[in-house]
């Protein structure tokens, strides 16, 4: 389906990691790359569409964000909570607010500018959306994290469908981001399940580090395999320097689902501010990640880990520093 020597995926890691070096890299070692498109502008997507297409013509994708809904939050106990962290950081707590990621701009840009993959998370993109991408030659990716999410999608006309388990590092893809709804399904009981109601290509996502858990997938009835956390400290890699030391030193043994930093839940090493503020973070995406934005930026300057977001999956005790080619090498051959 995808055209490409191997069917691994680089996952579309947003906030900056997955860039047009990274893509092109694991395109040209056999793969496939992604670009994400989340938390970028609209023309800065395109002017990385633009780069990776002159160093890699091939087979590659790019990852939307499907916006929620503008809520009403009261976030004033959450801001009262993360002050401490705002005066050790000398940082301003940043203001709350709906975006939703110029969806439509974006959407348009992937119309004008058709590319050969369009993955979409957080939610299923309505079927005149899909088929709009479809006609332009694009195969439309959406990612689940259920087998309800999963009916839906193929409901709506998805031509593949990246099944998120549990153990994968960074933002759950969930179609619904209330409180008390979430499911969760480990990888290989997700297969399991979607592949009795659905014969779309399965694309499985989640703790996977290695060539072992690649086959293991594949055996279980997966098309192919989505690599996120391998790829975060390979020199390709735009992950900030903070980030990967944490993960190459081993800083932090574990992992845990949070909403503290962004309102969303997502898997990251379980830090300081993690573990201070996950029982008390509220369902408010993208307000909290604004909130807390600025406290991110001025903790990745300062090489404080503790208060970083440092999304990874269950495997990040595995992460090495190489470059895209021998990770991919490792994982396929």
């Amino acid at each position: 389906m995808f055209n490409s020597k191997y069917p691994l995926i680089q996952a579309p890691m947003a906030g900056g990691i997955s860039t047009p070096k990274l893509a092109a890299a694991v395109c040209k070692a056999g793969g496939v790359g992604f670009l994400a498109g989340g938390y970028k502008t609209t023309s800065a997507l395109k002017e990385e569409i633009e780069q990776l297409q002159k160093q890699q013509p091939g087979v590659f994708g790019v990852n939307l964000f499907v916006p929620e809904e503008e809520g009403n939050y009261d976030l004033k106990q959450y801001e009262e909570r993360i002050k401490s962290t705002a005066v050790t950081l000398q940082e301003e707590i940043g203001v709350p607010r709906y975006h939703d990621d110029e969806w439509k701009d974006k959407l348009m840009l992937l119309a004008n500018h058709p590319v050969p993959l369009v993955s979409f998370t957080f939610g299923c993109p309505e079927k005149n959306v899909i088929r709009t991408l479809q006609k332009k030659g694009t195969v439309v990716i959406v990612t689940i994290t259920t087998p309800k999410e999963a009916k839906l999608a193929a409901e709506a006309g998805a031509d593949a469908l990246c099944l998120q388990g549990i153990e994968a590092g960074g933002h759950r893809g969930s179609f619904n981001n209330q409180e008390g709804k979430e499911e969760d399904y480990g990888i290989l009981e997700l297969i399991d399940l979607v592949k009795k109601q659905s014969s779309l290509p399965l694309i499985a996502a989640g703790g996977i580090m290695d060539k072992d858990g690649v086959e293991v997938v594949l055996n279980a009835g997966a098309s192919a395999v989505q690599i996120g956390t391998a790829f975060l400290c390979c020199k390709e890699s735009g992950a900030n320097s903070t980030y990967k030391k944490a993960l190459l030193n081993k800083t932090y043994k574990e992992t845990a689902i949070t909403r503290a930093f962004t309102g969303r839940r997502a898997r990251g090493l379980a830090n300081t501010f993690l573990l201070s503020h996950t029982d008390s973070a509220p369902a408010a995406y993208p307000h909290v990640h604004y909130m807390t934005q600025p406290l991110r930026k001025k903790a990745a300057k300062q090489g404080e880990a503790n208060y970083l977001s440092l999304w990874a999956g269950i495997g990040h005790n595995k992460v090495k520093e190489c470059s895209a080619q021998e990770i991919v090498r490792s994982l396929m051959m």
